[in-house]
């Protein structure tokens, strides 16, 4: 009895001993796993390295292939650098107010004072954990809130119904292709919950009453809008990111609005506008989209 006893002890102090083990082995698992950096978090400290002069973020950038979309930066982690180098020292300025994910693209929206004050969307892509390719929209920072006190960055920033993404965007594309594509504003009610909608167009109050009686200002001036084609279609969970080609005020323009969607409805817009530059002006030959 006494050996059974004996043999016993030995078997669950063995049993308790592989516990442990395993339990220290899952604890160091997660703890790798926790200390690995997301997409969305190199994208925020490359950014930021921007203001702050860090060495590392730059890392995240793949030294043999980085294309790049902004019209007025040189191709290539060399063009990167030399935009960096003509800044005024100590000029610069960042703060990534929303950071989303959509497959291997991260997007942003930052305030920037970056040869002066704008805000900017962006857009990453990656490929193996390192930034292959970029895009942007900049606008420069109005001084005033809109007619209705909103800034253009100010608002929610809580992700949530990430079951939606897919339905949201959806529902983002057919407004874009219904109203600002294709002009079917007897449709344009139908994507809203009667008047409630948050607008941060620097030039545009809230709701559809705002909106309203700012495309009625604008027609009164002779300056038209249009939307010629989506580009681009990001979104994760509430908020949905579109990117569209056409002109404003006759001028070659590209059209970044994140908008934020609850309960199927468009409840909160933000956008920048960027007159698109000539062509013979590039610094690089990858168009802006």
């Amino acid at each position: 009895m006494k050996q059974i006893l004996s043999s016993i002890i030995i078997v669950l102090a063995m049993c308790l001993t592989a516990c442990k083990g395993q339990q220290k082995q899952d604890l160091e698992t997660k703890k790798e796993e926790k200390m690995e950096t997301s997409n969305k978090e190199k994208v925020i400290a490359l950014l930021k390295s921007i203001e702050t002069g860090a060495q590392e973020p730059v890392g995240y950038i793949n030294p043999n292939k980085y294309i790049q979309h902004n019209l007025g930066v040189a191709d290539g982690l060399s063009g990167f650098g030399a935009l960096l180098q003509q800044l005024p020292p100590n000029s610069a300025k960042v703060n990534t107010v929303r950071a989303f994910q959509d497959g291997d693209l991260v997007f942003t929206q930052t305030d920037y004072n970056f040869f002066g004050p704008k805000i900017g969307f962006d857009i990453f892509r990656f490929e193996d954990g390192k930034i292959v390719e970029h895009w942007d929209n900049l606008q420069e920072k109005p001084e005033n809130p809109n007619p209705s006190g909103h800034s253009m960055v100010d608002g929610a920033t809580e992700i949530t119904d990430l079951d939606k993404t897919d339905n949201n965007k959806a529902l983002v594309e057919s407004f874009v292709n219904d109203i600002l594509v294709n002009g079917k504003m007897e449709k344009l009610a139908g994507y809203f919950d009667g008047d409630n909608y948050i607008q941060h167009n620097p030039q545009i109050a809230d709701g559809l009453s705002g909106l309203g009686k700012a495309l009625e200002y604008m027609a009164s001036q002779g300056i038209t809008m249009k939307y010629y084609k989506i580009h681009k279609i990001l979104g994760e969970g509430n908020f949905v990111l579109t990117v569209s080609e056409g002109s404003f005020a006759d001028k070659h323009t590209s059209f970044y609005d994140l908008f934020r969607v609850e309960n199927g409805k468009i409840a909160e817009h933000w956008d920048v506008i960027e007159t698109i530059a000539p062509k013979e002006n590039w610094k690089n030959e990858n168009g802006k989209f």
